[in-house]
Parts: C-alpha cells; sequence; structure tokens
C-alpha cells in the first residue's frame, strides 16, 4: 500500500509537497480504513484529486510514473535522467528533483528516496521502519554509500554499487540483481502499482479473454449492469494474411511464443481492431476482440471494438482494473489520471462505491484518481481526507490540500456546493468578460 509520496522542484510542484493516504482522526467510513496496529495507524483505500486545468493533478502522478520508471526500468548510462523541474524560477531549474515514498509492504514499512539532476543521481536513500526504530538499509551520497550492519554479503553490495552508473538507481540495480532482501520492494513497483492514463488501451481487457473463470464472467456481468448494450465480450479468429504484418514475422512469433502463450497487439494505431496471437498446436491463431449486442429474437450480432462509442471503449480500458481491485487478496495500488474521461458521473459514482463497499480493515488495494466529477464530491460517499485539491499560485507553482484540512468543513456540510463556489479552492479562475 501506498502510505505518502512526498515530491519537491517536479513540473508544477516547486515547494516540498507531500501526497498522503494516512487517514485523519475522523470516524465516517471507518469500516473500510487499513489499521496498521504495530504502527499505530490507518490507511486510505482511495484518494480524488480535483483542481482547475493545470492546477497540478497529473503533474503528481506523472511523478510518481517517473519514480517507478526509475526503479523497474531506468535510462541507459549514456541517457540524460528524464527530470522536470520546475522551470518558472531560475534558481530551481538548477537545483535537483526530490523523491520519497513510504510503502506497506507484507507487514513492513519501508521510506526510499532520491534526489536527481538529468546527469546524476545525487543521493538516494531506502530506510525500513519498525514499530520502534529505523533501519537505513543503505545511504547513497554520489559516489559514496553505507550499509546497515545487518545486511549479509556487504562485498556484494558494495560491488553492485560501484557498477552503478551515475544515471541510475542503486535499488534497480538491486532488484536486477535478484538481491532478496530489496526483492519486496522492487517487486511493489513492478507488480503492484498500476497506471491508467487518459490514453490507454484494452491490453487488459484482452488478457481477461485468456481466462475462462470468474473474472472474465464478472467482467461480462459488470459490462451489463453499466448500461453498455453489450451481452458480453468475445474473440473472433481472422486469417493471419488480412493483418499487415512483416515478411517473416509469422515465423518469428512462433518460434518465441511457447504453447498456449499470447501476444497483444493492434492492427493500426488509431483505427484497428485489437489482435491476439496465440501459439495452439504449433500453429499462430489471430483472434480478435469482439462486443455482443442482444438482436431481437433472443439471438446477438458480434460488433467489433471500433465501432463501439468513445464512452464503451474507455469502459472497456477500466473495468479490468476495477475488477482487479475489487477482488479477493488483491495488492494492487491503481492509480487513474482523468477518470472520468468520456464516462458518465453516475456510471463513475457506481463502479467507486462498488468497490469502496468491498474495502475493509483488511484489504490492502488502493485507488487513486483525478477527476473534475464533482458527484463524486458526496460525504456519503467519500470521507474528508479522501478528498484533495491542487491549486496553482500566480507564480505558477502547485499546491496541495485535503479537505480534512479545512477547519470549517463539518460531515454534514454539502461540500460539492462549496467547492463549485470557489471557497474550498482547486477551481478555474475565469475571468467574467472572456
Amino acid at each position: 500500500m501506498l502510505i505518502s509520496f512526498t515530491l519537491e522542484n517536479w513540473m508544477s510542484f516547486q515547494d516540498k509537497t507531500t501526497f498522503s493516504m494516512v487517514a485523519s482522526r475522523e470516524r465516517q467510513h471507518g469500516e473500510r480504513i487499513h489499521r496498521l496496529a504495530k504502527y499505530r495507524a490507518r490507511i486510505l483505500p482511495i484518494a480524488a484529486i480535483y483542481g482547475g486545468n493545470a492546477s497540478g493533478k497529473t503533474n503528481l502522478f506523472e511523478a510518481l510514473r517517473f519514480v517507478e520508471f526509475m526503479v523497474s526500468e531506468g535510462v541507459e548510462p549514456d541517457e540524460p535522467i528524464p527530470v522536470e523541474t520546475f522551470r518558472l524560477d531560475d534558481e530551481a531549474t538548477k537545483k535537483p528533483a526530490h523523491f520519497s515514498i513510504e510503502l506497506l509492504i507484507e507487514g513492513a514499512i519501508f521510506d526510499f528516496s532520491f534526489s536527481a539532476t538529468p546527469e546524476a543521481i545525487l543521493e538516494e536513500r531506502l530506510v525500513k521502519v519498525t514499530s520502534s526504530s529505523e533501519q537505513v538499509l543503505y545511504h547513497r551520497d554520489k559516489n559514496q554509500i553505507d550499509f546497515h550492519k545487518s545486511l549479509p554479503q556487504k562485498r556484494r553490495l558494495q560491488f553492485a554499487f560501484e557498477g552503478t552508473p551515475d544515471n541510475q538507481l542503486f535499488l534497480s540495480h538491486l532488484v536486477l540483481a535478484k538481491v532478496a532482501e530489496f526483492k519486496s520492494v522492487g517487486d511493489w513497483f513492478g507488480n503492484r502499482l498500476m497506471f491508467i492514463s487518459p490514453d490507454t488501451r484494452l491490453d487488459p481487457t484482452i488478457q481477461i479473454l485468456e481466462q475462462v473463470d470468474a473474472f472474465y464472467a464478472s467482467m461480462n456481468e459488470m459490462l451489463g449492469l453499466l448500461d453498455t448494450g453489450i451481452t458480453r465480450l468475445g474473440r473472433e479468429e481472422i486469417p493471419l494474411g488480412s493483418l499487415p504484418m512483416p515478411k517473416g514475422s509469422e515465423a518469428a512469433l512462433l518460434n518465441q511464443l511457447k504453447e498456449g502463450m499470447a501476444f497483444y497487439a493492434r492492427e493500426d494505431e488509431n483505427q484497428g481492431d485489437y489482435i491476439t496471437l496465440t501459439r495452439k498446436n504449433n500453429r499462430l491463431i489471430a483472434e480478435k476482440l469482439i462486443c455482443f449486442h442482444a438482436k431481437s429474437g433472443g439471438t446477438e450480432i458480434p460488433f467489433d471494438v471500433q465501432e463501439e462509442p468513445n464512452s464503451v471503449c474507455r469502459l472497456l480500458d477500466i473495468l479490468p482494473a476495477f475488477l482487479g481491485l475489487m477482488s479477493q487478496n488483491s495488492r494492487t495500488v491503481c492509480v487513474m489520471d482523468e477518470i472520468d474521461r468520456s464516462l458518465h458521473p453516475l456510471l463513475i459514482h457506481l463502479l467507486i462505491k462498488q468497490y469502496l463497499s468491498l474495502c475493509s480493515s483488511s484489504t490492502r488495494s488502493q485507488l487513486l484518481m483525478t477527476t473534475h466529477n464533482a458527484h463524486l464530491m458526496n460525504q456519503k460517499l467519500l470521507r474528508r481526507d479522501e478528498i484533495l485539491v491542487t491549486e496553482r499560485d500566480g507564480f505558477g507553482a502547485s499546491s496541495l490540500i485535503a479537505f480534512s484540512e479545512y477547519k470549517d468543513i463539518r460531515y454534514d456540510k454539502d461540500i460539492q456546493k462549496s467547492y463549485l463556489q470557489g471557497r474550498l479552492g482547486g477551481v478555474p479562475r475565469l475571468l467574467d468578460n472572456f
């Protein structure tokens, strides 16, 4: 689970800003808050970030995506680090960007932080927090590093550090080297953290069709409940010769794919069908995603995905993520930017309400989202500490504040009305004579 994320001198966030998932003292919807007894803390399952256009909402999640990229992939030794510092202040452009992320992993808390310029990682630290102390597992300061005395094989770790280029994180090298003490942290970034942007496409939906199980059935059930007109999803085999495949690629794919494995692609980047290439009985099978609709007389008619409205395509983009979050024992932290893109406010409300109804003190999944959907700004649905706003000052710098930090917001207040009236910030400053 994500506990907190702090950034400084990144894009529109000039000053140190912390995005916290730690619950405040309020009691509303307390039954769904995850409790960390030994740390005396409670973690929220959801956060909705509001704000005017260009206020910094997306920049906050882009910072989190940047950290994930640096840990899971990183840049080549001779490439610049894609750091984007605050550009509206000359002094800020000369300083590094700083990031710190606090995570709950398998019952333990880890605090990972680093500072970076386009040329190098200047500082890096990984801390394991226990209920009574903090263990600095390692602290990197430019070309020097110190390890905690409890870590085994310090010579191997020192050797790994000496082979780490200045522009790469040491943590990413530890993960690549499969050092057991750091595997869980690397796995969190590589397997637990999921990003869905406004232009995310249907790969997760296509992969669901590989599973003839309850998850696939849930997908079809939800599509029916959400008034899409789709009775079920399916696949239709198409001739390999109809695909714009380079000469020799069919044989190459057949050699690469093991029996039963699938390769997901799109016939055309903008308009084409979504294609699954699977090796079955030593042959390459091509299938495309199909949406079935009910026809008079009790029969069904297939539609290509590209024939569906944009709203249905967007729903197909995000629905697998919701089903994953709602599955038992989920540990996913899903980040959705512009969750309401092309979707009706009541539909999003229903999906979030369904997700929250399944959250309890023992669940570990989290949904972080940016939105303009004021219909969600309802204290019967969300707590005050689950609603945050970004705002940009007169110098172009973004700030972030949770509604729980406002002293005059009672539990029974109509916060949607107050927000739209501009009393809580986070709305565009529009000119009357526009």
